[in-house]
């Protein structure tokens, strides 16, 4: 059982409006997304594409729902765009995260990646491979990040590691790991894109279970994670499909106690948030929410109980 007391339970607003499809959840408004969050027991959430730029509009329609933002999203380009150039942007996320409250900032590096890419097979071995000179300017740059973030915010620089970009499977994580001050650069552990990549999170977790700073809770329908692969799909194919899924849903096949139980072992501190990004037209965005907080509950106690009518 999670310490309530350290770990805050949040979810990802990708099932309501979709971040890189938009037309997926078009119909979804802002205000209904976080008034649905917390209806189905949720205190925190990420942030979207449809929430308020403006951090004072967004942190008053936080409060006013007793929520609070958790995390966001930031694509680095530390590969490829001179470093300066990244931290500017950095900054800019930093102080508007600082204001509304959050404990993380996600960092993906976009050089090269394929995630975006309609036409491209992300399980084809088409993504972009880094030299040990991009290795070196990669991790350096994330050091600097990591510790700009943490000494002057006070928030953690958490690594996500993604399908179609240069840091998706076990190897290239660990690779970043061990390159990094444990100090400033912790991981954004993901328990989908480990899977998909046909990787076993468990066994990363075992690894690094003391690096992690904030946790995407995804489970996998395998069969369609199959068919990707047989019919070379690309990531954006598979998340139409309805590769992705919440932790409860009896089409997964992620082994969730097994990863709470690690990171009740290693004393993990901070937010574990639902993320499972799929086309809310086939996967009622509020019923899957519920059915992960609910199933979340029952494994670990966290997010107390919420008794909604049938």
């Amino acid at each position: 059982m999670l310490d309530p007391k350290k770990v805050r339970l949040g979810i990802c607003p990708i099932g309501w409006s979709n971040d890189d499809m938009w037309d997926l959840g078009d119909e979804n408004t802002f205000q209904q997304c976080i008034s649905e969050m917390k209806l189905a027991g949720f205190d925190g959430c990420e942030v979207g594409h449809k929430y308020p730029e403006d951090k004072t509009v967004l942190k008053h329609m936080l409060d006013v729902r007793n929520m609070t933002i958790a995390s966001k999203w930031f694509s680095s380009f530390l590969v490829d765009k001179p470093y300066e150039e990244v931290e500017a942007e950095f900054v800019k996320e930093l102080e508007y995260l600082s204001y509304v409250g959050a404990t993380a900032i996600n960092v993906s590096e976009q050089s090269g990646s394929i995630q975006g890419q309609l036409d491209t097979p992300v399980l084809d071995d088409k993504k972009r491979v880094l030299t040990d000179e991009e290795w070196d300017r990669f991790t350096t740059g994330l050091n600097k990040l990591g510790k700009l973030s943490m000494e002057k915010y006070g928030i953690r620089t958490c690594f996500h590691h993604h399908m179609g970009t240069v840091c998706q499977t076990v190897e290239e994580t660990t690779r970043l790991m061990e390159n990094t001050d444990p100090k400033y650069v912790f991981l954004c552990f993901d328990t989908g894109h480990f899977t998909f990549a046909g990787e076993d999170p468990v066994k990363m977790l075992e690894k690094f279970a003391d690096r992690v700073g904030h946790v995407h809770l995804k489970n996998m329908r395998m069969p369609l994670v199959e068919k990707a692969r047989a019919e070379h799909w690309s990531f954006l194919d598979a998340v139409r499909a309805g590769a992705f899924t919440v932790p409860g849903d009896p089409d997964g096949c992620v082994e969730f106690d097994k990863v709470f139980d690690l990171l009740d072992k290693a004393g993990y501190s901070g937010w574990i948030m639902v993320e499972a990004e799929q086309d809310p037209a086939k996967a009622n965005p509020f019923e899957y929410a519920k059915m992960g907080r609910e199933y979340i509950t029952a494994h670990t106690g966290l997010g107390g109980e919420v008794v909604l009518k049938k």
